[in-house]
Parts: C-alpha cells; structure tokens; sequence
C-alpha cells in the first residue's frame, strides 16, 4: 500500500501512498501502515503526495491520525500538494496544521532544520 524510502544523509523517511486517490477505500490501510512504521521507531517523515490526485476526509483524517500517534516525538512533512488535494486541505484547514512543501528535497531540507 505504501512505499518507503530512506532519504540519504537524512534520518527523513519519505513515505508514498501506493495509490492515486487516498479515500475511505484506502486511508486505513495507509494510516496502519504508516502506524506500523512509527511503531518500529521511525519519527521524522516526510509524506510525498505528488502522485496523490484526491484525498477525501477519510485520508485526511489517516494523516491526523499519524500525527497524533507522533505526538511530540517526532515530525510529518508532506510535499508535492497538488492543487486538488491542496483545495481539500484548505476546505478542512489542515493547511494550518501541515506546512506543505513543493517537493521532496525541500521538506527533508525543513525536517533536517526542524530537529
């Protein structure tokens, strides 16, 4: 469901969705898998969305819900909104809550600054 990849000379792990649209078909699959990840101890990520084309409040909500399994401990970073999934963060203004990034090489450079 979901792609990882370690980001070089990073402690970012930079998670895909494995699918077009993150909707109710799919978000819990996301959120545990992504759950699964955070429980093994990975804290600092980095969620590329740039080949998500629709998310709707159930895959917002899977990203809540990462973040509120984070809590303190760590960071979520996405990057590459497009400009239907930044209209539904903006709608649910989940754009005050994750600062967005154009890319992969830009949030990795925020998260390093961040920890």
């Amino acid at each position: 469901m979901i792609r990882t990849t370690k980001e070089e000379g990073s402690n970012a792990l930079i998670i895909e969705p494995g699918a077009e649209r993150l909707t109710a078909a799919n978000a819990t699959q996301f959120k545990e898998a992504v759950l699964a990840l955070i429980d093994e101890g990975e804290n600092l990520l980095v969620v590329d969305l740039s080949n998500v084309s629709f998310i709707d409040s159930s895959g917002i909500g899977a990203l809540v819900g990462v973040l509120k399994k984070l809590g303190n401990r760590g960071e979520v970073f996405v990057c590459g909104v497009g400009s239907e999934v930044q209209r539904m963060f903006q709608i649910t203004r989940m754009n005050r809550v994750f600062t967005a990034y154009p890319d992969r090489a830009a949030a990795v450079a925020a998260l390093n600054a961040a920890i």
